[in-house]
Protein backbone atom coordinates (compact mmCIF):
# COMPACT_ATOMS: atom_id res chain seq x y z
CA UNK A 1 0.00 0.00 0.00
CA UNK A 2 1.04 3.40 -0.78
CA UNK A 3 2.26 5.72 2.01
CA UNK A 4 -0.12 8.63 2.13
CA UNK A 5 0.42 11.68 4.20
CA UNK A 6 -2.78 11.53 6.48
CA UNK A 7 -5.09 8.62 7.40
CA UNK A 8 -8.74 9.50 8.21
CA UNK A 9 -10.62 6.61 9.95
CA UNK A 10 -13.83 7.04 10.36
CA UNK A 11 -15.62 8.21 7.09
CA UNK A 12 -18.87 9.84 8.45
CA UNK A 13 -19.75 13.60 8.42
CA UNK A 14 -16.52 14.89 10.60
CA UNK A 15 -14.04 12.22 9.13
CA UNK A 16 -15.18 13.23 5.31
CA UNK A 17 -15.06 16.88 5.58
CA UNK A 18 -11.48 16.24 6.91
CA UNK A 19 -10.53 14.32 4.22
CA UNK A 20 -12.05 16.96 1.33
CA UNK A 21 -10.20 19.97 2.98
CA UNK A 22 -7.20 18.48 3.20
CA UNK A 23 -7.48 17.08 0.02
CA UNK A 24 -7.85 20.61 -0.90
CA UNK A 25 -4.54 21.22 0.35
CA UNK A 26 -3.05 18.94 -1.77
CA UNK A 27 -2.46 16.24 1.18
CA UNK A 28 -2.74 12.42 -0.08
CA UNK A 29 -5.70 11.29 2.24
CA UNK A 30 -6.49 7.71 3.40
CA UNK A 31 -10.30 8.10 4.43
CA UNK A 32 -11.11 4.30 6.30
CA UNK A 33 -14.72 3.17 7.10
CA UNK A 34 -15.56 -0.68 8.42
CA UNK A 35 -17.38 -2.55 6.68
CA UNK A 36 -20.87 -2.14 7.89
CA UNK A 37 -23.59 -5.49 8.50
CA UNK A 38 -26.27 -3.53 9.87
CA UNK A 39 -29.36 -3.81 7.79
CA UNK A 40 -30.11 -1.04 5.91
CA UNK A 41 -32.92 1.32 7.58
CA UNK A 42 -34.34 5.09 7.46
CA UNK A 43 -32.18 7.40 9.07
CA UNK A 44 -34.73 9.95 10.97
CA UNK A 45 -31.76 12.02 12.30
CA UNK A 46 -31.53 15.23 11.36
CA UNK A 47 -28.47 17.68 11.78
CA UNK A 48 -28.75 21.51 13.25
CA UNK A 49 -25.62 23.10 11.91
CA UNK A 50 -24.82 26.24 12.75
CA UNK A 51 -23.46 28.88 10.47
CA UNK A 52 -19.72 28.23 11.06
CA UNK A 53 -20.71 24.41 9.60
CA UNK A 54 -22.40 25.68 6.81
CA UNK A 55 -19.77 28.01 5.68
CA UNK A 56 -17.44 24.24 5.98
CA UNK A 57 -20.02 22.61 3.57
CA UNK A 58 -20.22 25.12 1.05
CA UNK A 59 -16.36 25.95 0.86
CA UNK A 60 -15.91 21.57 -0.09
CA UNK A 61 -18.64 22.32 -2.42
CA UNK A 62 -21.23 20.10 -0.48
CA UNK A 63 -23.59 22.03 0.45
CA UNK A 64 -25.12 23.57 -2.86
CA UNK A 65 -24.92 19.58 -4.12
CA UNK A 66 -28.10 18.71 -0.76
CA UNK A 67 -31.57 18.69 -2.37
CA UNK A 68 -33.82 21.72 -1.26
CA UNK A 69 -36.11 19.39 0.85
CA UNK A 70 -32.90 17.96 3.24
CA UNK A 71 -31.84 21.53 4.57
CA UNK A 72 -34.64 24.05 6.35
CA UNK A 73 -33.60 27.49 8.02
CA UNK A 74 -34.65 28.14 11.40
CA UNK A 75 -35.34 31.73 11.60
CA UNK A 76 -37.37 31.62 15.23
CA UNK A 77 -36.25 29.60 18.03
CA UNK A 78 -39.04 29.39 21.10
CA UNK A 79 -38.29 27.88 24.28
CA UNK A 80 -40.82 26.97 26.91
CA UNK A 81 -40.06 26.21 30.71
CA UNK A 82 -42.39 24.12 32.73
CA UNK A 83 -44.15 27.39 34.28
CA UNK A 84 -47.06 29.10 32.77
CA UNK A 85 -45.28 32.18 30.72
CA UNK A 86 -41.77 30.95 30.98
CA UNK A 87 -40.04 31.43 27.95
CA UNK A 88 -37.05 32.04 25.69
CA UNK A 89 -36.97 33.63 21.99
CA UNK A 90 -34.46 33.93 19.58
CA UNK A 91 -34.53 35.58 16.07
CA UNK A 92 -32.68 36.00 12.99
CA UNK A 93 -33.58 39.17 12.40
CA UNK A 94 -32.23 40.25 16.02
CA UNK A 95 -29.24 38.53 14.93
CA UNK A 96 -28.77 39.87 11.62
CA UNK A 97 -28.11 36.67 10.30
CA UNK A 98 -30.10 34.79 7.39
CA UNK A 99 -30.72 32.10 9.67
CA UNK A 100 -29.86 31.09 13.48
CA UNK A 101 -29.75 27.35 12.03
CA UNK A 102 -30.02 24.78 9.26
CA UNK A 103 -31.84 21.11 9.57
CA UNK A 104 -30.38 18.90 7.50
CA UNK A 105 -31.10 15.44 6.45
CA UNK A 106 -28.54 13.23 8.13
CA UNK A 107 -28.82 10.47 5.38
CA UNK A 108 -28.70 13.06 2.42
CA UNK A 109 -25.73 15.27 3.71
CA UNK A 110 -23.75 11.83 4.22
CA UNK A 111 -24.95 11.26 0.64
CA UNK A 112 -23.56 14.28 -0.91
CA UNK A 113 -20.50 13.66 1.22
CA UNK A 114 -20.20 10.26 0.00
CA UNK A 115 -20.42 11.83 -3.77
CA UNK A 116 -18.05 14.64 -2.90
CA UNK A 117 -15.58 11.91 -1.71
CA UNK A 118 -15.79 10.40 -4.87
CA UNK A 119 -14.23 13.07 -7.61
CA UNK A 120 -11.96 14.48 -4.96
CA UNK A 121 -8.31 14.29 -6.57
CA UNK A 122 -6.59 13.80 -3.60
CA UNK A 123 -8.53 11.18 -1.87
CA UNK A 124 -8.43 7.04 -1.91
CA UNK A 125 -11.00 4.72 -0.04
CA UNK A 126 -8.98 1.92 1.67
CA UNK A 127 -10.65 -0.95 4.03
CA UNK A 128 -10.49 -0.54 7.70
CA UNK A 129 -8.26 -3.53 8.77
CA UNK A 130 -5.75 -3.73 11.84
CA UNK A 131 -3.18 -3.08 10.07
CA UNK A 132 -2.13 0.30 10.24
CA UNK A 133 -1.75 2.44 7.18
CA UNK A 134 1.30 4.00 6.17
CA UNK A 135 0.72 7.68 6.61
CA UNK A 136 2.60 10.91 8.57
CA UNK A 137 -0.70 11.76 10.68
CA UNK A 138 -3.51 9.78 11.79
CA UNK A 139 -6.93 11.28 12.65
CA UNK A 140 -9.61 9.55 14.39
CA UNK A 141 -13.17 10.07 13.41
CA UNK A 142 -14.64 7.11 14.52
CA UNK A 143 -17.07 8.17 16.80
CA UNK A 144 -17.29 7.83 20.47
CA UNK A 145 -17.03 4.24 20.55
CA UNK A 146 -13.47 4.29 19.10
CA UNK A 147 -11.41 1.16 19.33
CA UNK A 148 -8.57 2.96 17.81
CA UNK A 149 -8.24 5.55 20.42
CA UNK A 150 -8.49 2.62 23.47
CA UNK A 151 -5.73 1.28 21.78
CA UNK A 152 -3.66 4.20 22.28
CA UNK A 153 -4.69 3.76 25.26
CA UNK A 154 -6.20 7.12 25.59
CA UNK A 155 -9.12 7.04 28.29
CA UNK A 156 -12.24 9.06 27.59
CA UNK A 157 -14.16 8.76 30.37
CA UNK A 158 -18.14 8.56 30.24
CA UNK A 159 -21.09 9.84 32.15
CA UNK A 160 -24.29 8.24 31.65
CA UNK A 161 -27.38 10.71 31.53
CA UNK A 162 -29.75 7.59 32.02
CA UNK A 163 -31.55 9.16 29.24
CA UNK A 164 -31.86 8.40 26.01
CA UNK A 165 -32.78 10.65 23.14
CA UNK A 166 -35.95 9.57 20.84
CA UNK A 167 -35.94 10.43 17.02
CA UNK A 168 -38.78 10.78 14.57
CA UNK A 169 -40.46 12.69 11.92
CA UNK A 170 -43.80 14.17 12.58
CA UNK A 171 -46.58 15.80 10.19
CA UNK A 172 -48.45 19.07 11.55
CA UNK A 173 -51.31 20.50 10.03
CA UNK A 174 -50.23 23.77 11.16
CA UNK A 175 -47.03 24.92 9.05
CA UNK A 176 -44.15 25.24 11.25
CA UNK A 177 -42.81 29.10 9.50
CA UNK A 178 -39.16 28.38 10.26
CA UNK A 179 -39.66 28.33 13.60
CA UNK A 180 -37.62 25.51 16.42
CA UNK A 181 -39.84 24.93 19.26
CA UNK A 182 -38.32 23.48 22.95
CA UNK A 183 -39.51 22.72 25.78
CA UNK A 184 -37.31 21.80 28.98
CA UNK A 185 -39.11 20.63 31.53
CA UNK A 186 -38.20 18.09 34.49
CA UNK A 187 -37.24 15.52 33.62
CA UNK A 188 -37.22 15.51 29.57
CA UNK A 189 -36.04 18.27 27.06
CA UNK A 190 -38.37 17.96 23.74
CA UNK A 191 -37.33 20.17 20.53
CA UNK A 192 -39.01 19.78 17.60
CA UNK A 193 -36.98 21.28 14.80
CA UNK A 194 -38.80 22.44 11.22
CA UNK A 195 -38.10 20.03 8.30
CA UNK A 196 -38.77 19.65 4.74
CA UNK A 197 -39.94 16.19 4.71
CA UNK A 198 -42.15 14.46 4.22
CA UNK A 199 -44.04 17.55 3.23
CA UNK A 200 -42.46 21.24 3.42
CA UNK A 201 -43.38 23.52 5.49
CA UNK A 202 -45.48 20.98 8.05
CA UNK A 203 -42.94 18.10 8.52
CA UNK A 204 -40.81 18.56 12.02
CA UNK A 205 -37.50 16.24 13.49
CA UNK A 206 -38.11 15.63 16.83
CA UNK A 207 -35.45 15.19 18.98
CA UNK A 208 -37.19 14.03 22.73
CA UNK A 209 -34.65 13.32 25.48
CA UNK A 210 -35.99 11.35 28.05
CA UNK A 211 -35.14 8.93 31.04
CA UNK A 212 -34.58 5.48 29.61
CA UNK A 213 -37.69 3.86 31.02
CA UNK A 214 -39.83 6.45 30.02
CA UNK A 215 -37.66 5.86 26.36
CA UNK A 216 -38.77 1.95 26.81
CA UNK A 217 -42.77 3.50 26.74
CA UNK A 218 -42.35 5.87 23.88
CA UNK A 219 -40.35 3.35 21.57
CA UNK A 220 -43.23 0.49 22.76
CA UNK A 221 -46.47 2.90 22.33
CA UNK A 222 -48.94 2.33 18.74
CA UNK A 223 -48.65 5.38 16.44
CA UNK A 224 -52.11 6.57 18.31
CA UNK A 225 -50.86 6.62 21.81
CA UNK A 226 -47.66 8.09 20.73
CA UNK A 227 -49.19 10.83 18.98
CA UNK A 228 -51.14 11.36 22.21
CA UNK A 229 -48.46 11.77 23.62
CA UNK A 230 -47.25 14.62 21.52
CA UNK A 231 -50.04 16.33 22.41
CA UNK A 232 -49.94 16.00 25.45
CA UNK A 233 -45.69 17.36 25.71
CA UNK A 234 -46.44 20.09 23.51
CA UNK A 235 -49.76 21.40 24.25
CA UNK A 236 -51.00 21.52 20.71
CA UNK A 237 -48.75 24.94 19.85
CA UNK A 238 -46.95 23.25 16.85
CA UNK A 239 -50.69 21.80 15.90
CA UNK A 240 -52.04 18.44 15.71
CA UNK A 241 -48.80 16.05 14.77
CA UNK A 242 -48.82 12.92 13.32
CA UNK A 243 -46.02 10.30 13.54
CA UNK A 244 -44.42 10.04 9.80
CA UNK A 245 -41.82 7.74 10.24
CA UNK A 246 -40.24 4.98 12.42
CA UNK A 247 -38.43 5.84 15.56
CA UNK A 248 -35.07 5.70 16.76
CA UNK A 249 -33.58 5.72 20.35
CA UNK A 250 -29.48 6.30 21.21
CA UNK A 251 -28.38 6.59 24.87
CA UNK A 252 -27.51 9.82 25.73
CA UNK A 253 -23.97 10.82 27.80
CA UNK A 254 -21.13 13.08 28.51
CA UNK A 255 -17.74 12.57 27.59
CA UNK A 256 -14.19 13.82 26.88
CA UNK A 257 -10.90 12.50 25.78
CA UNK A 258 -8.18 13.61 28.41
CA UNK A 259 -6.08 13.97 25.39
CA UNK A 260 -6.86 14.77 21.89
CA UNK A 261 -3.25 14.54 20.42
CA UNK A 262 -0.01 12.71 20.33
CA UNK A 263 2.77 11.78 18.49
CA UNK A 264 1.65 10.83 14.80
CA UNK A 265 -2.11 10.84 15.97
CA UNK A 266 -5.15 13.22 16.66
CA UNK A 267 -8.94 12.93 17.54
CA UNK A 268 -11.83 14.97 16.30
CA UNK A 269 -15.87 15.00 16.68
CA UNK A 270 -17.30 12.21 19.01
CA UNK A 271 -14.14 10.41 19.10
CA UNK A 272 -12.61 13.14 21.02
CA UNK A 273 -16.12 14.81 22.98
CA UNK A 274 -19.71 13.95 23.37
CA UNK A 275 -22.48 16.70 25.24
CA UNK A 276 -26.26 16.40 25.14
CA UNK A 277 -28.33 17.01 22.20
CA UNK A 278 -29.95 19.84 23.94
CA UNK A 279 -28.33 22.75 22.36
CA UNK A 280 -27.91 20.45 19.13
CA UNK A 281 -23.84 21.19 19.03
CA UNK A 282 -22.79 18.07 18.52
CA UNK A 283 -21.76 17.71 14.95
CA UNK A 284 -21.04 21.41 14.96
CA UNK A 285 -18.32 20.59 17.43
CA UNK A 286 -16.79 18.16 14.71
CA UNK A 287 -16.99 20.02 11.61
CA UNK A 288 -15.28 22.89 14.11
CA UNK A 289 -12.73 20.44 14.71
CA UNK A 290 -12.39 19.98 11.24
CA UNK A 291 -11.84 23.45 10.54
CA UNK A 292 -9.35 24.22 13.37
CA UNK A 293 -7.34 21.01 12.18
CA UNK A 294 -7.10 21.60 8.65
CA UNK A 295 -5.72 25.35 9.59
CA UNK A 296 -3.50 24.41 11.63
CA UNK A 297 -1.70 22.06 9.51
CA UNK A 298 -2.15 24.08 6.42
CA UNK A 299 -0.08 27.28 8.27
CA UNK A 300 2.44 24.58 9.30
CA UNK A 301 6.37 25.05 8.96
CA UNK A 302 7.58 23.87 6.00
CA UNK A 303 10.47 21.84 8.10
CA UNK A 304 8.03 20.42 9.95
CA UNK A 305 6.08 16.73 9.96
CA UNK A 306 2.21 16.97 9.87
CA UNK A 307 2.40 14.36 12.54
CA UNK A 308 4.90 16.46 15.18
CA UNK A 309 3.00 16.23 18.26
CA UNK A 310 4.15 20.14 18.80
CA UNK A 311 2.18 21.27 16.18
CA UNK A 312 -0.90 18.73 16.79
CA UNK A 313 -0.72 20.83 19.95
CA UNK A 314 -1.58 23.82 18.39
CA UNK A 315 -4.79 22.31 17.60
CA UNK A 316 -5.84 20.71 20.98
CA UNK A 317 -5.38 24.35 22.38
CA UNK A 318 -8.04 26.08 19.86
CA UNK A 319 -10.16 23.43 20.58
CA UNK A 320 -10.23 23.00 24.15
CA UNK A 321 -11.84 26.11 25.31
CA UNK A 322 -14.82 25.50 22.90
CA UNK A 323 -15.18 22.25 23.70
CA UNK A 324 -14.88 22.33 27.31
CA UNK A 325 -17.50 25.35 27.75
CA UNK A 326 -20.27 23.63 25.76
CA UNK A 327 -20.18 20.50 27.76
CA UNK A 328 -20.38 22.24 30.85
CA UNK A 329 -23.15 24.41 28.96
CA UNK A 330 -25.34 21.44 28.12
CA UNK A 331 -24.63 19.55 31.13
CA UNK A 332 -25.61 22.54 33.54
CA UNK A 333 -28.38 23.16 31.85
CA UNK A 334 -29.85 19.66 31.66
CA UNK A 335 -29.10 19.23 35.58
CA UNK A 336 -30.76 22.62 35.99
CA UNK A 337 -34.06 21.43 33.97
CA UNK A 338 -33.68 18.41 35.58
CA UNK A 339 -34.07 19.21 38.91
CA UNK A 340 -37.63 18.70 40.97
CA UNK A 341 -36.75 21.04 43.80
CA UNK A 342 -39.38 24.24 43.92
CA UNK A 343 -37.03 26.37 44.60
CA UNK A 344 -34.55 25.48 41.53
CA UNK A 345 -38.43 25.62 39.04
CA UNK A 346 -38.76 28.81 40.04
CA UNK A 347 -35.31 29.83 39.96
CA UNK A 348 -34.74 28.32 35.99
CA UNK A 349 -38.52 29.25 35.17
CA UNK A 350 -37.60 33.16 36.48
CA UNK A 351 -34.56 33.09 34.89
CA UNK A 352 -35.85 32.22 31.30
CA UNK A 353 -38.25 35.10 32.01
CA UNK A 354 -35.25 37.53 32.83
CA UNK A 355 -33.41 36.39 29.91
CA UNK A 356 -35.90 36.83 27.16
CA UNK A 357 -35.79 40.43 28.42
CA UNK A 358 -32.16 40.57 28.45
CA UNK A 359 -31.51 41.49 24.59
CA UNK A 360 -27.81 41.93 24.66
CA UNK A 361 -27.25 38.58 26.61
CA UNK A 362 -29.13 37.03 24.33
CA UNK A 363 -27.45 38.01 21.08
CA UNK A 364 -24.25 37.14 22.85
CA UNK A 365 -25.44 33.35 23.43
CA UNK A 366 -26.91 33.39 19.74
CA UNK A 367 -23.86 34.54 18.33
CA UNK A 368 -21.24 32.04 20.21
CA UNK A 369 -23.66 28.89 19.19
CA UNK A 370 -23.93 30.11 15.53
CA UNK A 371 -20.28 29.54 15.28
CA UNK A 372 -18.25 26.74 17.65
Amino acid sequence: MPRFDVCVRGAGAVGSCLALALSRQGLSVALQEPASTAPARDDVRAYALNAGSVALLRELKVWDALPADSCTPVYDMHIEGDAAGSALDFSAWSQGVEALAWIVDTAELERALASAISFAPHVKRVPQTDVPVDAALLALAEGKTSATRERLGVAMPVAPYGQRAVAARLLSDVAHGGVARQWFRSPDVLALLPFGRPQPQRSYAMVWSVPDDRAQELLAMDTPAFELALADATGGRAGSLQLASERAAWPLTLARAEQVCGPGWVLLGDAAHVVHPLAGQGLNLGLADVRALAAVLAEREEWRSLGDERLLRRYARLRDAPTRAMGQLTDGLLHLFASESPAVRELRNRGLTLLNRLSPLKRLLAARALDS
